[in-house]
């Protein structure tokens, strides 16, 4: 089985190139599913109704989120309707929507969840443990799922890091997400669980995690006012990573990290 994860999608850049080359790769390499991270898919921060259709047109079987999952309130409306959507599993048991989502393909049910990080991590929620939190949805939950994919949204790489080994074994895949810069450490752990520390975002790099350039200087201290972010759209960047699967054992064959676009070095040709 071989299963696309696109690292977060950052504004009408990062749709563009999920547009652009997420089928090119669906037919290169054979695709069984596709799974993105859509915090910032709505102009850099949130999700919309919209976005999500849009989104929804490539062929998506899960959307994780990350620390702006309301920061468009209109997302509610998603999760009136069946939905793929999943925010982070340890947000508090009353918060809207649901931190995991299983589908089956090929007869293999694939579980998506998402887990948020503690550290740096200016959440507006009160995060529960993120390790003893994955560790009881392992417990409660493992006889319900074939593959398990975490996406750990989390600040410090000593932190995913961590939680890669913690869930060696226990998770098919488990790829960080959250700092929009892509990491060159993608490979199968000892158990057989693929891993990377960052995956990287689908956006314009001539950028500063996706905004321009001008409104962030103004929030590392430049000039006397913070200006609101503004996404940048002046080019499109693809991050993911391409994980084969052993369709008996579950577990990671390879893991590789795959960038296309207009700034950075490209890793394939399609």
């Amino acid at each position: 089985m071989k299963i696309l994860f696109c690292g977060d999608i950052s504004g009408e850049a990062g749709r563009k190139a999920v547009k652009t080359y997420v089928p090119q790769l669906k037919e290169k390499y054979n695709l069984d599913s596709i799974i993105l991270n859509a915090e910032n898919a709505a102009h850099g921060l949130g999700l919309t109704p919209k976005t999500y259709q849009e989104l929804m047109r490539v062929g998506v079987d899960a959307m994780t989120m990350g620390n702006h999952t309301f920061d468009k309130m209109d997302i509610t409306q998603i999760w009136q309707d069946d939905n793929i959507l999943v925010r982070p599993l340890n947000y508090p048991d009353d918060t809207a929507g649901k931190g995991f989502h299983i589908f089956t393909v090929n007869n293999t049910r694939i579980c998506v969840a998402q887990i948020l990080g503690k550290a740096f991590m200016n959440s507006k929620l009160d995060l529960s443990d993120p390790f003893q939190t994955i560790q009881s949805f392992i417990d409660d939950h493992h006889k319900e799922y074939d593959i398990l994919i975490v996406d750990y949204h989390a600040e410090t790489t000593a932190e995913k890091v961590a939680m890669g080994y913690f869930l060696d074994g226990k998770a098919t895949l488990v790829v960080g997400t959250h700092t929009h810069i892509p990491t060159m450490d993608a490979h199968v752990l000892p158990g057989g669980t693929a891993y990377i520390t960052d995956v990287g975002m689908c956006g314009d790099y001539t950028s500063v995690l996706g905004m321009t350039k001008e409104t962030a200087f103004s929030h590392f201290g430049l000039g006397s006012e913070r200006m609101r972010f503004e996404p940048a759209k002046a080019t499109c960047t693809l991050s993911a990573v391409l994980v084969e699967i052993d369709n008996k054992t579950f577990k990671a064959l390879s893991i590789q990290s795959i960038i296309l676009g207009d700034t950075l070095e490209n890793t394939i040709k399609i």
